[in-house]
């Protein structure tokens, strides 16, 4: 591992935690040169997922991006960054449990609003919103009648 710091390759680690979502273990390492302090994560290399987007192009699947959609969905609401986090490692963790490798972006935003449902109702149709493309008021209107039923 290389240091940040000074760019030496001398590091040790002084301590490893697994994280919250058991997917990743934390590791604080030590610089043997410059003696400063850093975090590194582990995560296993999965297979890479494939996105099938609606006009039928192919992406890899982007954390990142399901994130930053989940987030502007979330501002000025109070649905904390590590609630958005965990939404990303499940909808994740869904998807390479199931059998396809290529999935359509239509499920992805479909398996994330449905745990942004559960705990957001603003941010669940501003999410909805975009993934399912509302073009007027009535589209609005109809998710919203569908979340008073």
């Amino acid at each position: 591992m290389k240091c940040p710091y000074c760019g030496s390759r001398e590091t040790e680690v002084v301590e490893t935690r697994d994280s919250e979502d058991l997917e990743t273990i934390r590791r604080r390492r030590l610089c043997a040169k410059c003696e400063k302090r850093f975090t590194t994560y582990e995560r296993v290399e999965n297979f890479h997922l494939m996105v099938v987007k609606k006009d039928g192009k192919r992406e890899q699947f982007s954390r990142d991006k399901l994130r930053n959609g989940l987030l502007q969905a979330c501002q000025k609401t109070t649905v904390p960054v590590e609630v958005i986090d965990r939404i990303v490692v499940e909808v994740e963790r869904d998807l390479r449990g199931g059998e396809l490798v290529e999935i359509e972006s239509k499920k992805i935003g479909q398996l994330a609003a449905n745990k942004l449902k559960k705990i957001d109702k603003v941010a669940y149709i501003r999410f909805a919103s975009v993934f399912k493309r509302f073009v007027d008021v009535e589209d609005f209107e109809k998710e919203v009648q569908k979340l008073i039923k």
